[in-house]
């Protein structure tokens, strides 16, 4: 079983064994599936609509994305 402490803030780390499982990185968003008393957790995957850069190739670089990260 592999486990984690939910902090004061209400914040855990997802052990190393679960991102990798899930193949996670910085960024990526989390979905929880409530059934009862056990919880389903699995990686958003999203699709090219979610992309606003994927319709502008032009735009689609690292530099592009921090500079447009917050708007």
């Amino acid at each position: 079983m592999i486990t984690s402490k939910l902090t004061r803030k209400a914040q855990t780390t997802i052990p190393q064994p679960v991102r990798l499982a899930l193949h996670l990185r910085p960024g990526d968003e989390l979905a929880y599936e409530l059934h009862g008393d056990k919880i389903i957790l699995r990686r958003v995957d999203k699709t090219v609509a979610d992309d606003p850069f994927s319709a502008f190739s032009e735009w689609d670089s690292e530099a592009d994305r921090a500079a447009y990260a917050k708007l």
